[in-house]
């Protein structure tokens, strides 16, 4: 019998990938929502989208076995919402809060593990009086300062003077209510501790520099049993906060910080009540003071690593979100693909912002493609657009592509990375420094 996996902003390259997965022979996609509505926009309508995606499931004539996503906000907070409705396998609302609410996230960590936590305090940027609080909760300069509730790097901001704070508060009070009023509206749908319930959907965190090598933990629950199953490494370019490539399998940490990674995953999302989903955890690794630190919990598998899983392990860990959404136990390979590494590259440029004079056409990048087997790049911008008009960006700079590649060593894939690039042709005017 025909199996039918809703799958929310599902677009083509994610198509492509789950029809790829093991077990889905019998497995009939549909889309719910448009990638336009959840991932393409800085504007959500919570209700809105909630109506029109009930809307679709209550008109379709058929089982529905499965509602999934692979997006952070808003789908992450979607799906439990959904789930529940509809009796689909998926996290509660509640233990998805807990990694999601940035505030919450933290209180709970320190229950569980508070010698892996930075210093940290909420705060609202719209309170004059707000950088005098954080340094009555004891923190000085330089820290972070980051929505509660935010996707990627937006509006995550370095503090080391007062100047700093004050640019930060100027995009944050422009901006943040875009992300605050419909989280507000997700966190009216979930029993809240009232000192939680304190920390609206437009508060912001303020927590102690934390560093060092930075990964990736990729994980799932299923009936209560914590599973990580892969370590990604996290590279920045150098000097800067922004992103140049993920690697996997990780390359750049000792085995025994990731087995203890991987043991303090498991204390912490069995802490939280987190339950039949897929995950992942930021961490670093401070090899000075041989130091962990968890950055944050995310409540989906990372669709920059999809492609890394297929090239070394065999299959793309959407293998996880579709079992999982369907109540089955993952069945993920190891070690099954053609290559030893994997990466995602991210081309950047470091303006505060500028306009496209010239992008690469499709038949150009189809060619940069072909000079490396298995190589795949999406270009995410056109002759004439404002680089600040991309969605998901981080304070430092704008990533107008990225590059999907596998090789036998690490050193091989950065090589190969600089002969495709070779091949891309970017231009830009109006830049502002």
């Amino acid at each position: 019998m025909t199996k039918n996996v809703f799958v929310i902003g599902l677009n083509d390259l994610n198509a492509e990938r789950l029809r790829r997965l093991r077990g889905v022979e019998d497995v009939e996609f549909h889309p719910l929502l448009t990638p336009a509505q959840v991932s393409e926009t800085q504007d959500f309508d919570i209700p809105a989208m909630l109506k029109e995606a009930e809307e679709t499931l209550d008109a379709f004539d058929g089982s529905i076995d499965a509602i999934v996503g692979y997006i952070d906000f808003p789908v992450s907070t979607m799906l439990p919402i959904l789930c529940e409705k509809y009796g689909t396998p998926q996290a509660s609302l509640e233990s998805l809060l807990k990694c999601e609410h940035k505030y919450w996230s933290r209180v709970v960590m320190r229950e569980a593990i508070p010698d892996h936590i930075p210093k940290f305090t909420a705060f609202d940027p719209f309170d004059d009086e707000a950088l005098a609080k954080i340094g009555q909760a004891d923190l000085r300069f330089p820290f972070f300062v980051k929505p509660i509730k935010s996707s990627g790097s937006r509006l995550g901001f370095r503090i080391d003077s007062p100047e700093d704070f004050d640019f930060a508060i100027e995009k944050l009070r422009a901006e943040i209510r875009s992300i605050g009023e419909p989280f507000d509206h997700v966190l009216s749908r979930a029993n809240l501790p009232e000192d939680i319930a304190a920390v609206e959907g437009h508060y912001c965190m303020a927590e102690q520099v934390i560093g060092g090598r930075q990964c990736t933990v990729e994980g799932y629950v299923h009936n209560g049993e914590v599973v990580p199953y892969g370590t990604v490494d996290s590279i920045r370019y150098p000097q800067v906060l922004s992103f140049f490539y993920y690697l996997y399998p990780s390359q750049q940490l000792p085995q025994k910080v990731q087995d203890k990674m991987w043991e303090i995953t498991r204390t912490i999302m069995a802490h939280i009540g987190y339950d039949n989903a897929g995950f992942n955890i930021e961490y670093y690794w401070d090899e000075v003071q041989d130091k962990i630190w968890l950055l944050e919990i995310n409540t989906r598998i990372a669709q920059s690593h999809c492609d890394l899983f297929e090239m070394v392990d065999g299959v793309s860990h959407q293998q996880v979100t579709i079992d999982l959404g369907l109540g089955r136990k993952p069945d993920m390979p190891k070690g099954e693909g053609p290559d030893n590494v994997a990466a995602e590259f991210f081309y950047r440029v470091f303006f505060r912002d500028a306009t496209v004079a010239r992008a690469p056409s499709r038949a150009e990048v189809e060619v940069a493609a072909e000079q490396i087997d298995g190589t795949r790049i999406a270009s995410y911008v056109k002759k004439g657009q404002l680089l600040s008009e991309l969605p998901e960006q981080d304070a430092y700079s704008f990533a107008v592509a990225s590059v999907w590649m596998g090789a036998r060593t690490q050193g091989k894939l950065l090589y190969n990375y600089e002969q495709v690039m070779k091949r891309l042709n970017y231009e830009f005017t109006d830049i502002v420094e």
